[in-house]
């Protein structure tokens, strides 16, 4: 009810309760692709969201993330088509909130959000993708490979949006970027990132060697 346009399917629930099917299944390959479009039409009500919610940012950040969401609206038809093509629709399968959640947590802050969600949340996909995308050809969906790789390539993209203005409010709050990062996700209750990290995506999304180094630190707070 408080996130406009939220259809009533699918059904939100904890992720524990979310089944782990084999994707050599119809349904369970079907149900990573939901899972995946659920992702992309959440991405596109986050960037949306950033740009009526903060005031006082320069005109390019509006544009930037007007475009972000644009692309986010082509993966997720491209995923909602493909998923009709295996038989299935968006809402057919359960699907949790965890994207959403650190948006309310960070709507107070514009530099939380953007440490957050693009930077922690949405980095993690530059590292998932080409397991998952390994996972569909493994069964034979080249299409569905081919969506992913288009998704990989336009979310280093919105991971650098969000490297750029991360910098940009660090440099004007006169913060330092990677101490500030650790004092935000510690207070915001951020998921600590876990390896392997794909570390070329990470540089092409504008990450620093140092941020890198820090990523990759055993038991350390990662740095997104």
């Amino acid at each position: 009810a408080d996130l406009p346009g939220r259809p009533e399917r699918p059904r939100l629930v904890h992720p524990s309760q979310l089944k782990t099917r084999a994707v050599g299944t119809l349904e369970g390959r079907a149900g990573l692709i939901h899972a995946l479009t659920h992702i992309e039409a959440n991405a596109i009500n986050l960037a949306l969201d950033i740009v009526w919610r903060f005031a006082d940012m320069p005109t390019d950040f509006y544009l930037d993330w007007w475009r972000v969401a644009q692309e986010e609206a082509l993966h997720f038809e491209l995923l909602n088509a493909h998923l009709k093509q295996l038989g299935f629709a968006y809402g057919d399968f359960p699907a949790h909130d965890g994207l959403w959640d650190m948006a309310e947590r960070t709507k107070g802050d514009v530099l939380a959000r953007l440490a957050l969600v693009p930077r922690t949340l949405e980095a993690r996909g530059l590292d998932a993708t080409p397991a998952v995308r390994n996972r569909l050809v493994s069964v034979g969906d080249q299409g569905a490979a081919r969506i992913l790789d288009i998704i990989l390539r336009d979310e280093i993209g919105h991971v650098a949006v969000g490297n750029r203005w991360y910098r940009h409010l660090c440099d004007a709050r006169q913060l330092e970027p990677i101490a500030t990062y650790a004092t935000l996700a510690e207070r915001y209750q951020a998921p600590v990132l876990k390896g392997p990290f794909n570390l070329a995506a990470r540089r092409a999304a504008g990450f620093s060697e140092a941020e890198l180094s820090v990523l990759q630190r055993p038991s350390a707070v990662a740095t997104g």
